[in-house]
């Protein structure tokens, strides 16, 4: 994987440099991946060298506050919008009139979320993990050790990240999100105690990744990336209008945690998604973990690449 090709520059955003990461000519189109966490744009390696080579321009930023990109004056002051102006400047500065969006983890929200405020610049919308819901999600009912309950809280995850390196903290995570059951503390236990420091990164996923996460995460530190997703997760207010009305394709790992959360595998499943998305697929990996793009490339990519051409 010649990773050498990506190009990196610096787009200034709204009052902040922010880090681009972008390959291909983009004759087909342009499709900008958007990362979830503790990711940043190296997350989608194996997606944009694909899109690439069949004729996109595949652009991956760094968030506001994550990775190369700068922090903001005041991050905990940071929302969900934010990523989508941001979004917006980024396409307007590169000149791309309308673009696929692919989002995970959190990064589904801005997708999402810009679909459905600006329709006239978006192809389409492909996401992993995140199914749409501007209801929002029930995970009030799960215990008080639910890793979202306890990254909100302020102060708590700063403390338990703060015993340890900014690269084991990504490696415990890695660890952690990449099993089957959600991660929920004991009281008395905090989230980077789940993890065995002996347990072996997950077989897809090398030391040489690790180091590229983690040198950035040193660079960047947390304190954005736990306001943004974690402490505005319940603050998102849906649209007036939540349609999304460009073709949308949704891809579950069934070994994801996420599918356990409360209600989301029967919602999923249900009919109910297509009462707010018009044209939406959605297809199921038997073996996808949360990370199913990094774990099982191959069949992500050819996903991607049939609904970009479906779509193009």
């Amino acid at each position: 994987m010649d990773l050498g090709k990506i190009k990196h520059s610096h787009l200034l955003i709204r009052g902040l440099n922010l880090h681009i990461a972008q390959i291909g000519t983009g004759e087909l189109g342009t499709v900008v991946f958007l990362h979830g966490f503790p990711e940043i744009w190296y997350t989608w390696r194996h997606q944009m060298l694909a899109v690439a080579d069949a004729g996109f321009r595949a652009i991956a930023p760094d968030f506001r506050g994550y990775g190369l990109s700068d922090q903001p004056p005041e991050p905990e002051k940071g929302s969900f919008d934010d990523l989508v102006d941001d979004l917006l400047g980024i396409l307007d500065s590169l000149g791309a009139p309308k673009a696929f969006l692919v989002g995970k983890d959190f990064g589904a929200f801005p997708a999402y979320d810009f679909a459905v405020k600006h329709p006239d610049r978006v192809q389409g919308v492909v996401n992993l993990g995140v199914p749409y819901s501007p209801m929002g999600y029930n995970l009030e009912s799960l215990p008080e050790g639910f890793y979202i309950h306890r990254w909100r809280e302020s102060g708590r995850a700063e403390a338990d990240f703060g015993r340890i390196s900014a690269k084991t903290v990504v490696r415990n995570v890695y660890i952690l999100f990449s099993k089957s059951e959600i991660p929920i503390a004991a009281e008395g236990q905090e989230i980077m105690d789940l993890a065995d420091p002996s347990a072996p990164l997950p077989p897809w996923f090398t030391e040489e990744d690790l180091e590229v996460y983690g040198g950035l995460y040193e660079k960047s530190g947390f304190r954005f990336p736990l306001q943004i997703p974690y402490r505005t997760l319940l603050e998102r207010l849906p649209a007036v209008d939540p349609m999304i009305c460009r073709p949308t394709l949704l891809i579950m790992g069934e070994k994801d945690y996420v599918i356990k959360f409360p209600g989301m595998e029967e919602y999923v499943r249900s009919d109910l998604p297509k009462s707010f998305v018009a044209d939406l697929e959605i297809k199921f990996l038997p073996e996808g973990s949360h990370f199913v793009h990094e774990q099982h490339p191959a069949e992500v990519n050819a996903l991607l690449l049939g609904f970009l051409e479906r779509h193009t």
